[in-house]
């Protein structure tokens, strides 16, 4: 039995999944700029806040929770 190929596929949802699936997949990255990405990533929060004082950070937390909290209308 032949392999089916993708034009001769019936099942739509099949077909939309092999397209999203070509769509997503991972590209070749550079893996020194992956670790270097990664390590600015990793200590950019704590860098950011260790800067802050305490009122800044309290302000910050306050906006934050009001956004979460706020009512869809």
């Amino acid at each position: 039995m032949p392999k089916e190929s993708r034009t001769q596929r019936t099942d739509v949802n099949m077909l939309a999944s092999d397209i999203v699936d070509e769509a997503t997949q991972p590209t070749n990255k550079n893996p020194a700029a992956v670790a270097l990405g990664r390590l600015g990533g990793l200590k950019g929060g704590k860098a950011r806040a260790s800067k802050l004082t305490a009122e800044q950070r309290g302000e910050i937390a306050k906006k934050a929770a009001q956004a979460r909290w706020k009512k869809e209308t």
